[in-house]
């Protein structure tokens, strides 16, 4: 029930109401229209919502609610394909005030012109899960698979994970294989809330929300406020669930003591298909607790209505035929616009029961994969999608895991491609500038003075001076010739002057270290590993800067062993830098002809542990480490069996072995 004020419920139970409706219309191109009661034609306008089908309570629906309306309005009808149309409810309240209550959010799928009036039709946001799944194969919780099916088909999630997580089956990992029914995600979202012991609907806001069936009421008829009523004199209740085990071929019953009521029978659902018995009968018996909750009368009724109650809602009745002492829940319910409220729950009676559906074990249609697909030679594909993000860093993490069996010995390819959200380490670069600075001075004046004298000649003396000059000459006297020459010595000298200027200008040659940082480039590294060994002849390697990018894989898978399962693992590692695989973001397949799914459990068992960086005695620094040990089956006949390894595990940087004991 939508959470409305305790004003709202005394005004919706009273004699008289005063409310109205209003509307808005947004079209993709960014247009809004606004209507109100004067533009809806009386009478034309209704919402329909249920989360049950005609005749009997189901688990896991995913049914989408209905809204027509009939409009005084010219809008071009060709504009509102896939137009947003949003309903409110407004309540007048005892004291003046108005409470509203929204009435949902809808895509219009139909828009029909008349004279002057526009006739819509939409839907909820749960027609978006339509969208194509094309098999996969895939391992997660609960939430993983509702947050990849979100995030594909582009509607939030109203339910936290931790209020996933913390149902009975929340944290229970979950295996889907390709050989199965689903075709959309609408599929996946229906066998996920069978698990869950719930159902999926789209709320008011446009979310999508899961919801279980409850004891609690929320409200209490009375019956002035019905129109016409009918209920019946039985009580459904459920006592047991049938689930189809599609390797056996048989239907797994599990049951409540007395088993005295109706059986859920949920069918061939893919997440409960493999996995040990002991697991399966664990999830049954949690949807079984969820079941055995339901206690409902059955009624058909029409009231002057509330527009808060919502499907799953349980009620009380009370006056004329009903029994106040019993329960019952909302599984359909259709207001009309400014009308009456139609509510109804379906139900059958567990005195009048067939006693097939116990033993029903629904093997239509269940054939023999191999066989099959050897003799008319099609071409198996076996798809995978991860349902939970990865951290790609230094240690090795397993991104793809397929299994698949071939009933003859041929080869296989593998195709992957993934979307690497990449963050580089950055890189720190330096080098030398070089330049010349000019250095500007002002101007200035100056004095100085100077003389000189100079001696020289071997056969003459000779003196000279100047004042006032800037130049010193030296002059020789010689005898016997009329030459001239120059003295040998010179010594002594001065000069003096003056003058003045407007400035000069010096040039500096200089050269100065430089250091910057930029983005680095990432090494993303690819290992294959089939059958636990590693592929070492072909290993990838791509290099990549900051951002997003997309990586691209094949590889051919030779020599298969027929009738064996196999298994294909991809792992990514990245140095200098650091990467993310976000949900939905990986996806692979492995295809060759006569393929299936999975085998039987070869008795083979794989352990993994992983632990974060730690030291080791005197600071011997490990960056984490993983080891995988192998193990056997001693004994498969007999309940009790003995379990050795079969490898020493290795520590340290030296690898020193450490010898393990069995158990």
């Amino acid at each position: 029930m939508y959470p409305v004020s305790d004003a709202f419920l005394r005004a919706v139970r009273s004699n008289t109401r005063k409310y109205f409706w209003t509307g808005t219309i947004v079209t993709k191109g960014g247009m809004t229209y606004e209507f109100g009661a004067k533009e809806i034609v009386k009478g034309s306008g209704y919402i329909s919502r249920q989360c049950c089908g005609s005749t009997e309570i189901e688990l896991g629906t995913v049914y989408a609610a209905e809204m027509g309306i009939t409009l005084l309005s010219d809008i071009d009808r060709y504009t509102l394909e896939d137009a947003q149309v949003t309903l409110v409810f407004h309540l007048v309240l005892a004291d003046g005030s108005v409470e509203d209550v929204p009435m949902g959010v809808f895509e219009v799928s139909e828009a029909n012109r008349l004279a002057k009036c526009l006739e819509l039709k939409a839907y909820d946001f749960m027609l978006r899960f339509d969208k194509s799944f094309n098999g996969f194969e895939t391992v997660g919780i609960a939430y993983d698979f509702i947050a990849l099916c979100c995030k594909r088909c582009k509607v939030e999630f109203a339910n936290k994970r931790a209020e996933i997580d913390a149902m009975p089956n929340g944290g229970v990992t979950l295996s889907v294989y390709t050989e199965n029914d689903i075709e959309t995600c609408r599929d996946v979202l229906f066998y996920v809330a069978q698990v869950l012991g719930g159902f999926f609907i789209i709320n008011r806001e446009g979310k999508l929300e899961l919801r279980k069936y409850g004891k609690d009421p929320v409200m209490k008829v009375e019956q002035r406020h019905r129109f016409s009523s009918s209920f019946s004199d039985f009580i459904t209740r459920y006592t047991a669930v049938s689930s189809t085990n599609k390797q056996t071929q048989i239907a797994e019953y599990y049951a409540l003591d007395p088993d005295n009521g109706l059986t859920m029978n949920l069918g061939v659902n893919p997440l409960l298909q493999f996995g040990l018995e002991e697991t399966r009968e664990m999830l049954c018996r949690n949807i079984l607790a969820d079941l055995s909750v339901i206690r409902y009368v059955p009624f058909d009724s029409d009231t002057i209505g509330n527009p808060a109650l919502d499907p799953g809602d349980v009620l009380t009745f009370a006056g004329g035929q009903a029994d106040e002492g019993q329960i019952t829940c909302v599984t359909s319910i259709r207001q009309k616009i400014g009308g009456k409220q139609s509510l109804k729950c379906v139900g059958k009676n567990p005195r009048l029961a067939q006693a097939k559906s116990r033993n029903d074990k629904n093997i239509s249609g269940l054939l023999n994969q191999i066989e099959d697909n050897a003799k008319t030679g099609k071409i198996g594909i076996h798809t995978f999608t991860n349902a939970s993000g990865h951290e790609i860093g230094q240690t090795r993490v397993k991104l793809v895991s397929i299994q698949f069996a071939s009933s003859e010995e041929n080869h296989m390819q593998f195709f992957a491609q993934v979307v690497v959200d990449v963050a580089a380490d950055p890189v720190e670069q330096s080098a030398e500038a070089s330049g010349t600075v000019v250095i500007p001075f002002p101007g200035g004046s100056g004095s100085g003075t100077g003389s000189g004298s100079g001696t020289g000649g071997s056969d003459g003396t000779g003196e000279t001076s100047d004042a006032g000059s800037s130049e010193n000459d030296v002059a020789g006297n010689t005898s016997g010739n009329e030459n001239t020459g120059s003295t040998d010595d010179v010594s002594g000298g001065s000069d003096s002057g003056s003058g003045s200027g407007n400035g000069s200008e010096v040039s500096v040659d200089v050269s100065l270290p430089v250091k910057w940082q930029e983005d680095g480039q990432a090494v993303c590294h690819v290992v294959f590993e089939f059958n636990n060994e590693e592929i070492v002849e072909h290993c990838p390697v791509e290099t990549w800067h900051s951002g997003k990018h997309i990586l691209s894989l094949y590889y051919p898978i030779e020599k298969i062993v027929a009738n064996y399962t196999n298994t294909f693992n991809m792992y990514l590692w990245m140095e200098n830098g650091s990467g993310t695989v976000d949900v939905g973001d990986c996806i692979a397949s492995v295809s060759g002809q006569a393929m299936a799914a999975g085998e039987a459990w070869d008795g083979k068992l794989e352990v993994e542990d992983y632990t974060t960086r730690f030291a080791i005695g005197g600071g011997l620094d490990v960056n984490g480490f993983r080891e995988s040990l192998s193990m056997q089956m001693k004994e498969t006949v007999n309940r009790g069996f003995e379990v050795y390894f079969a490898e020493r595990a290795g520590i340290s940087g030296f690898c020193r072995p450490v010898e393990m004991e069995g158990v």
